[in-house]
């Protein structure tokens, strides 16, 4: 194989990126449709977030501009106050019925 072909070979373009965060954001849904846990909802969701974040970089970086390394700071900040008010609700839902279950949630009125 010569060095030429080896080169385009190995390329990543920006559709390799796409279908890469194509593929976690499915994941990230996926869990959160199918699972009643709600620490494994709140890590696919965060998994949702950097698929997004993924996106954002990746045009970021092909279309030689920073808005989109910008916005994946805002959305990483949105992420850690989502993740730790999550987790605090969950630690309440825990406490209170010993397990973490997402049905459980709706108890917790009054």
């Amino acid at each position: 194989m010569s060095q030429d072909s080896l080169q385009a070979f190995l390329h990543v373009g920006i559709n390799h990126y796409l279908v890469l965060s194509g593929i976690l954001f499915s994941i990230g849904v996926l869990g959160v449709l199918t699972r009643k846990n709600a620490i494994v909802i709140l890590m696919s969701i965060e998994l949702m977030l950097n698929a997004v974040n993924l996106d954002f970089v990746a045009f970021s970086r092909y279309g030689n501009n920073i808005d989109g390394q910008a916005m994946v700071f805002f959305v990483m900040t949105i992420a850690a106050a989502e993740a730790s008010v999550g987790l605090a609700i969950a630690v309440a839902v825990f406490k209170r019925f010993k397990e973490v279950n997402i049905s459980k949630f709706e108890n917790l009125k009054g």
